[in-house]
């Protein structure tokens, strides 16, 4: 029995020419839209890093590097030059304030100190005698006085006696005259007597003040001397740990040269290097922190180095609480310098693509298609972990935050 057999209405002779149309159709139709006023990129998503915007408390702040000092460091250094005798103490030890640490000699110093107490014990030796010499002169001039005073007495009663005998006649006129010459002469004598008496108190008075004087002045270099020869022993000035310390027994110290020094461990500071670039928002006062064993400590900067050295200047920050326990010194830490107080802001994570934009525009995903959109924005401040935009984005736009290199300057990226 016959069956009809039906004709099949798709071949694959007649497929085949029509996907192939097709194909070209959609092709050229993507490179036509692709082309037409809007550049794009197809990208592939697995590379990509990408934030939501968000809103938070923002905090403009760098981190710097610094170094763990004493709160305090004295430096010693010889007073006198001398040559070691003996070394009481060695580098590192913990000490107390007027503890010695050196003992120098300085034969020049001893002899010094000796010539001038032989000085001062001759100068008093001879305050002494002229103090003698001055009041037997005037003891002397007082007898004189006595004994002017005494022939005047004397005188007075001869001339009152030779007038009453020279109105009686019985002694001759010349002799009445002599009499009265020699009672004149003897009160000239007195007055004259009565001012060297003066003078000569105030003169003795003068040299016993210049006398004294001269003698002051040798007791305190008498004094400085003696100084001298007790900076040979050097001491420590304050409490704390010896350091430096290198001279050993019989080495001879130069005048005004370092010896050691002392660090005050009864606290600690951080002395941090920031980079130049902030050096105009960097002030005394300034706050900053660091964590330590798990724990956060807060700090002030107390002193800015106003020195540029290798594109850093430094400062030193003190610890406005607490001191960490087991911090020592010459340890590093990593210090969060604020620039600014915490402020309300909407934040994007920082990311590579600010190398390539500047900061003035992104690619945000288009929820609609799924696609990133070119967008300009402008960023206001930032810290190590996010920006701080202004305007071009809002809260929950998803941003591509890692590197632009590839993407040319497309408009769209057709994510993949």
């Amino acid at each position: 029995m016959d069956r009809k057999i039906e004709k099949k209405k798709w071949r694959w002779q007649k497929v085949l020419p029509i996907a192939v149309v097709s194909a070209l159709i959609i092709y050229f139709g993507i490179n036509v839209y692709q082309s037409s006023g809007t550049s794009r990129l197809n990208v592939q998503t697995e590379r990509l890093l990408l934030d939501t915007v968000h809103e938070g408390a923002f905090q403009e702040f760098i981190p710097v590097t610094g170094a763990v000092l004493p709160i305090k460091t004295v430096i010693i250094g010889a007073i006198e030059g001398g040559r070691v005798e003996q070394k009481y103490l060695e580098d590192g030890a913990i000490l107390k304030a007027g503890q010695k640490i050196l003992e120098l000699s300085n034969p020049d110093l001893q002899l010094n100190y000796l010539n001038q107490e032989a000085d001062i014990v001759a100068q008093i030796n001879q305050i002494r005698s002229n103090s003698l010499m001055m009041e037997q002169q005037s003891l002397n001039l007082r007898e004189t006085a006595l004994d002017v005073d005494y022939q005047i007495d004397l005188f007075d009663k001869r001339v009152s006696r030779n007038k009453s005998l020279y109105g009686d006649g019985v002694i001759a006129e010349v002799e009445f005259q002599e009499t009265e010459d020699q009672l004149e002469h003897l009160h000239r004598r007195k007055k004259l007597l009565v001012q060297t008496i003066k003078r000569d108190s105030a003169s003795a008075v003068l040299q016993q003040q210049q006398m004294e004087n001269s003698l002051d002045l040798m007791k305190r270099n008498l004094e400085i001397a003696r100084k001298s020869l007790e900076n040979l022993i050097v001491k420590a000035p304050i409490d704390g740990q010896l350091s430096g310390l290198t001279s050993e027994l019989g080495e001879l110290i130069v005048e005004g040269s370092q010896i050691a020094q002392i660090d005050d461990l009864s606290n600690f500071k951080i002395r941090v290097q920031v980079d130049e670039f902030y050096i105009s928002r960097v002030f005394v006062g300034q706050t900053g922190s660091f964590q330590f064993a798990g724990e956060w400590y807060n700090l002030s900067i107390q002193k800015i180095y106003p020195q540029v050295i290798n594109g850093a200047f430094a400062a030193d920050m003190i610890f406005t609480g607490k001191t960490p326990d087991g911090i020592k010194r010459g340890q590093t830490v990593s210090v969060k310098l604020e620039l600014s107080a915490q402020e309300n802001a909407m934040m994007l994570a920082r990311g590579g693509f600010y190398q390539t934009t500047g900061g003035n525009w992104v690619y945000v995903i288009d929820p609609a298609t799924g696609n990133a959109i070119k967008r300009d924005i402008q960023i206001r401040r930032q810290n190590p972990n996010y920006y701080e935009v202004t305007s071009g984005l809002e809260i929950g736009d998803v941003v591509i935050t890692s590197s632009y290199e590839n993407f040319g300057n497309k408009d769209e990226l057709i994510l993949k």
